[in-house]
């Protein structure tokens, strides 16, 4: 994070982005059926990890070019840090507590009986 000349930054961003988009695309519109073929009361729940890791990710690629929209110096770090820091958050806390909640309902769907093999 020294390259000063923006034209750099721009292109690796733009570089970075390709893989980027294929990851996400595949986790927006390549996991759709798999989701859908989770139990009744976790499809919810599964497909509600799956939109927050998206928007979780999303935040990423926007918080690094904050130093390429005129940002400069502590202030541009100190934003970073927080954009960072709130992406983090929600990818690994809020995740886990989407995971529990997924493993609860199977957990108890299997209890029931109604889970399918």
């Amino acid at each position: 994070e020294i390259q000063d000349d923006l034209s750099v930054r721009w292109f690796w961003w733009a570089c970075a982005m390709v893989p980027f988009v294929y990851v996400v695309g595949t986790l927006v519109v390549g996991l759709g059926a798999a989701t859908a073929k989770q139990p009744e009361g976790v499809v919810d729940l599964v497909s509600a990890a799956r939109y927050l890791t998206v928007v979780s990710w999303l935040t990423y690629p926007f918080v690094y070019i904050i130093k390429n929209v005129g940002l400069a110096g502590s202030t541009a770090t100190m934003y970073e840090q927080i954009g960072y820091s709130a992406a983090d958050v929600t990818a690994k806390a809020v995740f886990g507590v989407l995971i529990w909640a997924i493993a609860n309902a199977k957990s108890r769907l299997e209890e029931e009986g109604k889970l399918r093999a």
